[in-house]
């Protein structure tokens, strides 16, 4: 017979009915817990739970010290399923909230600092791209072989511009087609939002110069900009050359993209003339990011970042966490670490505003969270995923609710900031990078392997035998901490350094593997 902490997990022993297994369980194995043997009754995979104690049906399940299911009746040992447990979201009474806003201690010693590239508008960039941007999927495809071409053909070399990370274009599919956002939708709608988030990533501290190019009849047309921004506004707002070039009014596609090329030298040399220089940690966003989540997402990988979150809240940054289908059922939990009751009120504003989108669409938005890989993985159902998500924001104060296209840097406050985006990574790591992170940090237990365009992307394994899979796409194997070679403290401190170290130009796993997605959110206007 074995102890319980030898095969399982329990995260809140004074609270929890759940244990979670390290590894996999078979049926009939005796486990001693608390001076009392149970035999788990059912193979239990890792990842998935059983229960520790009789849970008379109707009752709470709970994990994390709180509650994610309930019981339709089990007993010590039972697994925890789909067949044994009833996946209720529990009532949330916000106007009951009680504000519990943390204070973290103050940072000891020296801050740390990295190195970045320094922009004319203050802020501080930790790579340096030319970037190639189409108003529309109708001039993608020129920018994206101008950006292919620039490096192909020996436009841009590593040794002829060292300052520069290269050429990168960010190809997508919005900008043409569809409704105009209606006068009265609640928050933003699709092309509002797509003319924010491009000219976000070309005001972008990663990016030096920038490259605009329209077709010329879409509704995010150059003079759609000008209209949004005001003439040369982009330039002006940036403080960086940002050049135009229109495949209707300068000669088609081809003509375009060579006179694009005849661009790429100039712009290079541009961003060629800022060079890395120390950089408080004050100037730093990062993102905050889970996907292809597992049950030990939210016992390794995310606590650990959330750790490394605080550490750098101490030293000054902020951090921004998205997803909001993935805080239903533990948004409380969030809010009241709100700097004040307004920010609270957002926090469930938010919620609020995303159980309508998702109900606009037949459900789609939520229905469909957790994946079948969260499930396979041992992340039951929505609560008790984003109890776990949840995790990657630690226990730093929650300064600020952001929208979809908004600028975490129009706000001062240091802390953590909560991003209205979809629970699909791609957008969602889109929407940060576009709010202003200038790096993300990206929790996987399945196995993710996309990155970012312009900002450098760190994936954390969640547990050993993804790390051991795919040594090529992770940069850090956050299972030390299930298996007990590491405590969450010190792996949150060796992500904190990691962070350090790719601000200051080390390159991810991602950046290794020529990751650069780029993919917009095109949320429609919702009438509320």
């Amino acid at each position: 017979m074995e102890n319980l902490s030898e095969l399982a997990i329990v995260v809140d022993p004074e609270r929890d009915n759940v244990a979670i297994a390290r590894a996999f369980i078979p049926a009939g194995t005796p486990v001693l817990w608390q001076g009392h043997t149970l035999t788990v009754c059912a193979d239990i995979p890792p990842g998935h739970r059983f229960a520790l104690s009789s849970i008379p049906a109707g009752e709470w399940v709970r994990q994390y010290g709180q509650p994610f299911a309930c019981s339709k009746g089990l007993a010590p040992g039972d697994p925890v399923n789909d067949e044994t447990v009833e996946s209720v979201v529990p009532p949330i009474d916000a106007d009951r909230l009680v504000l519990q806003t943390p204070q973290l201690p103050a940072w000891e010693g020296p801050l740390p600092t990295f190195n970045g590239f320094h922009r004319a508008d203050g802020q501080v960039g930790v790579r340096n791209w030319v970037l190639i941007v189409p108003t529309s999927m109708c001039s993608s495809h020129a920018a994206a072989q101008i950006a292919a071409r620039a490096e192909m053909q020996g436009f841009y070399t590593r040794e002829r511009y060292p300052n520069v990370d290269g050429v990168v274009a960010i190809p997508h599919t919005g900008g043409c087609g569809g409704p105009y956002p209606q006068a009265g939708a609640c928050r933003r709608g699709t092309h509002e939002n797509t003319l924010r988030i491009l000219a976000q990533h070309i005001g972008h501290p990663n990016v030096g110069a920038a490259l605009l190019i329209e077709l010329g009849c879409e509704k995010t047309n150059l003079a759609a900009f000008d209209a949004y921004f005001g003439a040369d506004g982009l330039t002006a707002r940036s403080g960086k050359p940002v050049l135009r070039l229109s495949i209707q009014e300068d000669g088609g596609s081809q003509a375009v993209i060579a006179r694009g090329l005849a661009l790429v030298p100039e712009l290079l040399a541009a961003a060629d003339k800022v060079s890395r220089q120390p950089a408080p940690l004050s100037a730093l966003a990062l993102g905050l990011e889970c996907g292809g989540s597992d049950a030990f997402s939210g016992l390794s990988a995310n606590p650990a970042l959330g750790r490394a979150s605080d550490l750098l809240v101490r030293c000054g940054g902020r951090s921004v966490i998205s997803e909001v289908p993935e805080f239903c059922g533990a948004e409380h939990l969030f809010a009241q670490r709100a700097v004040n009751r307004q920010v609270a009120a957002d926090v469930f504003a938010l919620l609020e505003w995303y159980r309508a989108y998702a109900a606009a669409r037949g459900g789609h938005s939520l229905t469909e969270n957790p994946s079948p890989g969260n499930k396979d993985g041992g992340l039951l159902n929505i609560t008790i995923k984003s109890l776990g998500a949840l995790a990657k924001s630690g226990n730093a104060p929650v300064v600020g609710v952001l929208d979809y296209g908004d600028w975490v840097w129009d706000h001062t406050a240091s802390g953590v900031y909560m991003l209205n985006t979809p629970g699909y990574d791609p957008p969602s790591v889109t929407g940060l990078v576009g709010a202003g992170c200038q790096l993300v940090c990206f929790t996987t237990g399945r196995g993710s392997v996309f990155g970012n365009a312009i900002a450098p992307v760190i994936k954390i394994a969640s547990n050993d035998a993804l790390y051991a899979r795919m040594p090529g796409d992770m940069d850090l194997n956050a299972g030390a901490v299930i298996s007990g070679a590491r405590t969450l403290p010190e792996m949150g401190r060796a992500i904190f350094d990691t962070i350090l170290a790719v601000a200051s130009g080390k390159q991810t796993k991602a950046e290794i593997n020529g990751h650069r997605e780029f993919n917009l959110w095109e949320i429609e206007g919702l009438l509320l």
